[in-house]
């Protein structure tokens, strides 16, 4: 067993929504009101709810904890505006899935926001748009969990799979502003000119760093002597740049402290046969023009960061 520093402990917050498939009692809420809402999860607090878009990645982010050890590194709360009747249903819905998942905070209609630095967390997924900008536009790690049907393989390969786009997500979007104004010859300038330079960090800088931490902790204690080893961890970094712009991007990863184990440069193509093939159990990125495609293959994510989701009026 390997047992981590606490203070490396990755806390994720995530909605009962994007947590368990609430799609029909939110149609009842928006239909009816919270007293329907309400009254609804309380006489169905025995019925286990099916899982939602963020359950394979919490499943198995929380399996992580019988290879690391037992301080119980990775946690996950459920940050909910449901009323505490409501919380009945929830948990007896994680102890039907065996999801060790036992914090919470259920706010009976309030915002969730405030309690996001309480439990000082790495990431915040919610099926709230509103809540996710609001986290992003104060420097928390947010995203937005897009409605799928993809289910999560229990096939042989036990490990957490995980998968960033790179601008806008992990770093800022200093570079894709570059682009937006100069278009690819500007882009590949700016980046060629800043080879050594490394970008500023983006919304998920701090979860990617703390996932790489454990990625190497994992290499390290079992990896380095064994020619068969099978990490817990995959980071994969799947990204619009081409082999002209990587030299930034590995110096940004270095200067970092960083590291993924796949990195996937598409220089324009599509990302989602990638992300077929590498079955993520969450993707990241900040264009919803990709996720539309991506979201029908992999558990997809939007971070709203970065020029591509500011409003017109204020570009």
């Amino acid at each position: 067993m390997v047992t981590p520093n606490p203070n490396d402990r990755l806390v994720v917050a995530v909605s009962s929504r994007a947590l368990f498939d609430l799609e029909e009692e939110h149609r009842l809420f928006e239909e009816q009101g919270y007293a329907a809402f309400r009254d609804y999860q309380v006489a169905h607090k025995e019925d286990p709810l099916p899982p939602g878009v963020a359950f394979p990645f919490v499943k198995r982010l929380l399996a992580l904890n019988d290879h690391f050890g037992e301080e119980n590194p990775f946690q996950v709360v459920v940050l909910s505006r449901n009323s505490p009747e409501s919380a009945q249903r929830i948990f007896h819905s994680c102890r039907h899935w065996n999801l060790p998942v036992t914090s919470g905070a259920f706010t009976s209609g309030q915002s969730t926001f405030p309690f996001l630095r309480a439990f000082n967390v790495s990431l915040f997924l919610s099926a709230n748009p509103k809540s996710v900008k609001m986290a992003i536009e104060s420097g928390l790690p947010g995203g937005l969990v897009l409605p799928n049907t993809v289910e999560d393989v229990d096939d042989q390969d036990p490990s957490l799979r995980i998968a960033f786009d790179f601008d806008g997500v992990i770093i800022d979007d200093e570079a894709e502003r570059e682009y937006q104004k100069e278009g690819l010859a500007g882009f590949h300038q700016l980046e060629r000119s800043k080879a050594a330079t490394p970008h500023e960090p983006g919304p998920l800088r701090g979860l990617f760093a703390k996932l790489s931490h454990f990625q190497r902790l994992d290499y390290d204690l079992h990896g380095r002597d064994n020619p068969y080893f099978h990490p817990a961890i995959r980071i994969s970094i799947v990204t619009a740049r081409g082999s002209q712009s990587a030299d930034r991007l590995v110096t940004t990863l270095k200067t970092f402290g960083m590291s993924a184990a796949e990195l996937f440069l598409l220089d324009g193509l599509d990302k989602t046969p990638i992300l077929n093939a590498i079955r993520p159990h969450i993707f990241f990125d900040d264009q919803m023009r990709h996720l539309e495609d991506t979201k029908s293959v992999v558990p997809s994510v939007l971070v709203p960061f970065g020029i591509h989701n500011v409003p017109e009026a204020e570009e």
